[in-house]
């Protein structure tokens, strides 16, 4: 086995949601399982494979839940030599619908510094995959100054116009897809993006386009490679795949050609239409049979809501066309056939179908071109270009049945029309579309943004008195540290009991003078490590030495005076006094009488080109701060700096600037006397509302954390929190994340 260089990249990928992993791949599960898992393990592989990167780390949600396989349990899954699936922590062990994750991806993000940590290393790119990723990935990027790409795979804008064009209600699309959380966490990821990657010109110049952060200049087109592998013509000697067996016993003449059709049972889909076709057009099932392999099933009645409907409504269209014996339908098949599967199309010269109402690209289209089979696909997204290239099928209207019955029999009627689009796909697909080329033109885009990133690392460690410290209280000071002087009182004595083992921290929106004044007049010592101005600056004590670093690491894309000029033409916004303004923060005071709405004022920046993460508190105050800045990022910051675990670390707050502080692996308590801003927090995971007021507050998540115990070499908060991963074999022990 090659030794591979420390020197060379080190890529993360995150891919959060489905049933991720590099074995048997359940593809057409649910709608959270298709083309994305096959693609980032793909990509991860390929990657690993150039000698140029040392390591690739594809991280994804470890799940425990008796209905799926344990497999997705464990923590590390080697994937190729340099790649491994990193399986991480976070939120309910259950597996969940990507659509209520939303919630833990705080967690996910501390667990993603840990694993840092535990690895020794400080990845030279972070790759985010889908809106969920792309939240996170923005998130860790700011935290550890290294550049971040994005890939959406499909977008929420684009679905939101599809599912309102189909009919269905905002509420119910609110309901069912939490749609502006998703849209607004793809805002931020293009916000953060150094580079987009998208698989087609039409996801730029189209779907994009629909985004407030919209930025082509930014954006490349790098089609996904196809396995050539294990996508190849049929063999003479090859036998059938099993599935072969439950496909021709529901079909009363299996020599005929097989129109086939390959995904999971969702709307978007449209599978639904090849019946149709079917059933409209009596010489089509002269010529041809039908075969939809619409992922696995054991019940239909088992199935999750979207799918068992889809599923039903293909059993009664079949029925009320009698299309019995012309139609199969089978019930299973394993990952590893679905190679098999188009050859057995391709023997049978058949032709492949894809008549998705939208197609971002249409990877399925390339593994049938690889394996000699003519497509007819989609006239919307990637088979444009697909096709375009191959030069090996017809585009169809998804939603005319008899436009899609034609142009299957054009292919089907003519032995040289079909011969000329199969040799046409093998062609096409290994000169554009191979996993050699996608990864010479991805290395070749990010060679800028890693050089740049590699010269100027963020994250590195200092000489100071913080680390010495087993835990750290990083508390808001109004109505939180102080508020109640005995409170107070007692708070800081608990602390002075462990002798310097517990270091103190605030976090606040008030300026750095303001704060120290304030906590000279209650009294308080001064901190270990103050965060102001709503997380824009990090000061350490006793020296009130500022944090360059992250000064210069949150100037990223941070224009004040644009910010000031689209601010001062709305309503119900006026400026704070002068002595609440700094260099990384504007604070305005708002009328929420008279105001737009946080969303509307983020478009009315973003459409300037403006950047900025907007921090809303009390009901009157909003500040602008740039957007790697925050209370939580700047904790976040802190603690990897400083090589401190998250669950050693309690934070306290009160207001609505607080949530994010609030949320993740840290150990986090809200005061009695908490705002309204907080209450949606209430009941999740890792939070605890205090009954206690103010300081009191604290003191009472002491003692439900477990925060004060066994600091002697215990760990705070064991009870309430699993055990990380081991890391993985043959890299770094646990210690700090230093420069690379």
């Amino acid at each position: 086995m090659t030794e591979r260089s420390d020197s060379g990249l080190y890529l993360v990928m995150m891919s959060i949601h489905g049933l991720v992993r590099g074995f048997d791949m359940e593809l057409g599960r649910d709608a959270d399982t298709g083309g994305q898992v096959k693609y980032v393990v793909e990509l991860a592989r390929a990657l690993a494979a150039d000698a140029r990167v040392s390591r690739v780390d594809l991280l994804t949600r470890r799940i425990e839940d008796p209905k799926v396989d344990p497999s997705y349990a464990e923590p590390l899954e080697p994937l190729a030599e340099g790649a491994y699936l990193v399986r991480l922590p976070f939120g309910p062990r259950r597996y969940l619908r990507k659509e209520t994750l939303w919630p833990y991806l705080g967690s996910f993000i501390d667990e993603a510094l840990q694993h840092f940590r535990r690895i020794g290393r400080v990845p030279d790119l972070i790759h985010g995959h889908y809106a969920d990723a792309g939240l996170c990935g923005a998130h860790l990027s700011a935290v550890l100054g290294v550049p971040f790409v994005q890939t959406g795979h499909s977008l929420g804008r684009v679905k939101l116009a599809r599912l309102l064009a189909q009919g269905m209600s905002p509420l119910s699309i609110e309901s069912r897809y939490h749609i502006r959380q998703r849209i607004e966490a793809e805002e931020v990821a293009l916000d953060n993006a150094g580079l987009v990657i998208a698989s087609t010109r039409q996801e730029v110049d189209e779907q994009y386009a629909l985004y407030d952060n919209y930025v082509p200049e930014r954006m490349a087109v790098i089609p996904p490679g196809v396995d050539l592998g294990r996508f190849h013509p049929p063999r003479r000697w090859e036998q059938p795949p099993p599935i072969a067996e439950a496909i021709d016993r529901m079909l009363a003449d299996p020599r005929k050609p097989l129109v086939l059709a390959l995904s999971r049972p969702d709307r978007r889909k449209n599978i639904g239409a090849l019946v149709e076709a079917f059933g409209r057009t009596p010489r089509l099932r002269e010529l041809a049979n039908l075969a939809i392999v619409a992922g696995s099933r054991d019940d239909i009645r088992g199935m999750d809501r979207d799918a068992r409907e889809v599923m039903t409504d293909l059993l009664l269209d079949i029925d009320r066309h009698d299309l019995w014996g012309h139609v199969a339908l089978p019930r299973r098949h394993e990952a590893d056939e679905v190679p098999a599967i188009y050859r057995l199309a391709a023997r049978r010269r058949g032709v492949f179908v894809n008549p998705a109402l939208t197609e971002p690209f249409g990877l399925t289209l390339l593994e049938a071109a690889a394996s000699g089979l003519p497509v007819v696909a989609t006239n919307d997204g990637g088979p444009q270009e697909i096709l375009g290239h191959c030069r090996n099928g017809e585009l169809i209207d998804p939603l005319d049945p008899d436009d899609i019955a034609a142009k299957l029999l054009a292919i089907l009627e003519d032995r040289t029309v079909w011969r000329a689009l199969s040799r046409a796909g093998l062609r096409g697909v290994r000169q554009h579309y191979s996993w050699d080329a996608h990864v010479r033109q991805y290395l070749r885009r990010i060679r800028p943004l890693v050089g740049t990133s590699r010269r100027r690392r963020l994250v590195s460690t200092m000489r100071n008195r913080l680390p010495t410290a087993d835990r750290i209280l990083i508390s808001d000071i109004d109505n939180t540290l102080i508020g109640d002087r005995e409170a107070t009182r007692a708070l800081l004595e608990r602390i002075r009991e462990f002798g310097g083992r517990i270091a103190l921290g605030v976090a606040t929106g008030r300026t750095l003078e303001s704060t120290l004044k304030v906590l000279r007049e209650w009294q308080v010592p001064l901190p270990s490590v103050l965060i102001t101005d709503v997380g824009s600056e990090i000061y350490y004590g006793p020296g009130m030495e500022r944090d360059r670093s992250w000064s210069q690491h949150i100037d990223y894309r941070w224009n004040p005076e644009g910010i000031r000029e689209v601010v001062a033409e709305l309503p119900g916004l006026s400026l704070q006094e002068p002595e609440h303004q700094r260099r990384h923060k504007l604070s305005y005071y708002l009328d929420p009488d008279k105001a737009p709405a946080l969303r509307a004022i983020r478009r009315a920046l973003r459409k300037e080109g403006l950047h900025a993460n907007l921090i809303y508190s009390h009901g009157m105050y909003l500040d602008f701060l740039p957007v790697r800045a925050s209370k939580g990022r700047a904790v976040r910051y802190v603690a990897v700096k400083w090589g401190i675990p998250m669950d050693h670390i309690l934070v306290a707050g009160d207001s609505g600037n607080d949530e994010e502080l609030l949320t993740g692996e840290t150990l986090a308590v809200v005061v009695g006397n908490h705002s309204e801003e907080l209450a949606d927090l209430e009941g999740r995971e890792g939070i605890y509302f205090a009954q206690g007021e103010y300081a009191r507050g604290i003191l009472e998540g002491f003692e439900h954390w477990g925060f004060l115990e066994d600091l002697e070499g215990g760990k705070a908060g064991a009870s309430a929190r699993e055990e990380s991963p081991s890391p993985a074999p043959g890299v770094g022990a646990a210690g700090t994340v230093a420069a690379s």
